[in-house]
């Protein structure tokens, strides 16, 4: 992809050689090291400052506010991933996408502290913004291209669904996150079922022409900026002090931890997603199908990193249930996430994925009763065992080359 920033914009190829990820996307990509930071912190404030430290349900509760807030700040950025893989990242009106991208998603780290409460507007405008946006830049750019009419969809769904976010902004707790989940649901089902609106028709999502292999290093690259995030987490906790060896363990527990968690994403699946992509028959499918997949091991590094938090302040501490839901539970969904990427690669999941699955269920009923440190410990080594299966099926063999069931 040159630099060319004249000239009507158009669908970029399938079979175009993939170009790099520009410098935009990647200042793009900083903003959420940012606001994964925020959402760390919302999660920590919501399990150790509420009620729900002692009780289980204020955690659910506050948990799954959380999680509403990093699925908005996902469906940007993916949004944002698939439109520069789609067209030229370099024309004027892709970088017009990414930099409004980049300041909505500021303003809603900005905001993700007090969301539910006093930002609660902000939040929903500057998401709002950011999705109608896009659309309506595109199909002006699009000029008489087919695609434009599945911008219009797109900017109809999203006008649609941005009056149930700005109005939930404007009500009670509850009824808002009543309003913002029927908001995500409307631009999930919409996105699966090729934005449809009656009279416009919809799209079919496997004849989409990406730049597969540009899509892929996008994905990459989002899963490197949450692992950072656990780092900065771990990191930030750690030196709070006191630097006493129960948090010293723990600290070096969780470094070991996001290490393993590196280590079993780039073993061959992970590397090689690209080449998975370009493989398939329809490479926009296994691009969705990704775009979930990494949606649930972005997840599972949030969930790691709040666990890191918990455990680095309070080490020897005998944990609640909900610190040690996420203090596995985040490895866990990590692994399950892992699974699939390696089922959308290679069509086929290792053992190893399931017994460890397997490994951390069964082995949390003891760890009520135990240290914090001994749950990350355990954690870490389920993690490692995995790291070893893999190196011990790879050591001696060629490597393997991608076989996408899609």
């Amino acid at each position: 992809m040159g630099s060319r920033a004249a000239g009507r914009l158009e669908p970029v190829p399938a079979a175009t050689a993939p170009g790099r990820a520009t410098f935009l996307e990647l200042f793009f990509d900083l903003v959420y090291v940012f606001a994964l930071t925020r959402i760390s912190a919302r999660a920590f404030e919501d399990l150790t400052q509420e009620p729900g430290r002692e009780h289980g349900w204020g955690t659910v509760t506050g948990s799954g506010k959380t999680l509403l807030l990093l699925l908005a700040l996902w469906a940007i950025w993916q949004g944002t991933a698939w439109t520069t893989s789609r067209y030229d990242p370099y024309k004027v009106p892709l970088q017009t996408v990414v930099i409004t991208a980049l300041v909505c998603s500021m303003v809603m780290g900005v905001a993700i502290p007090r969301a539910f409460s006093d930002t609660a507007l902000m939040f929903a405008v500057a998401y709002v913004v950011a999705q109608v946006t896009r659309p309506v830049i595109l199909s002006i750019a699009l000029g008489p291209h087919p695609y434009r009419r599945l911008k219009v969809r797109m900017a109809v769904v999203f006008a649609v669904s941005g009056v149930f976010w700005i109005s939930g902004a404007m009500l009670s707790t509850n009824m808002q996150v009543v309003f913002w989940t029927t908001a995500l649901v409307i631009e999930y089902l919409a996105a699966r079922c090729g934005w449809p609106v009656p009279g416009l028709g919809r799209s079919t999502i496997s004849k989409w022409e990406i730049a597969g292999e540009h899509l892929a290093e996008r994905y990459q690259q989002f899963f490197l900026v949450a692992l950072g995030e656990t780092i900065l987490v771990a990191g930030f906790a750690y030196s709070r002090g006191p630097y006493k060896t129960g948090h010293a363990w723990a600290f070096a527990l969780a470094l070991a931890t996001s290490i393993m968690l590196w280590r079993i994403y780039v073993q061959r699946a992970g590397r090689i997603l690209g080449e998975a992509v370009t493989k398939a028959r329809h490479p926009a499918t296994i691009g969705r199908s990704a775009a979930d997949t990494h949606l649930v091991m972005v997840v599972g590094l949030a969930a790691t990193a709040i666990g890191y938090e918990l455990i680095i302040e309070h080490p020897l501490e005998r944990i609640p249930g909900p610190w040690l839901a996420l203090v596995l539970g985040g490895p866990a969904l990590f692994l399950a996430g892992r699974s699939r990427l390696e089922y959308e690669v290679f069509a086929r999941v290792s053992p190893s994925r399931w017994i460890a699955l397997l490994t951390l269920a069964v082995s949390a009923v003891p760890l009520l009763f135990l240290p914090g440190v001994v749950a990350t410990a355990v954690g870490a080594l389920v993690l490692a065992a995995v790291v070893v299966a893999d190196a011990r099926r790879a050591h001696g063999a060629p490597p393997e080359p991608a076989a996408p069931p899609f």
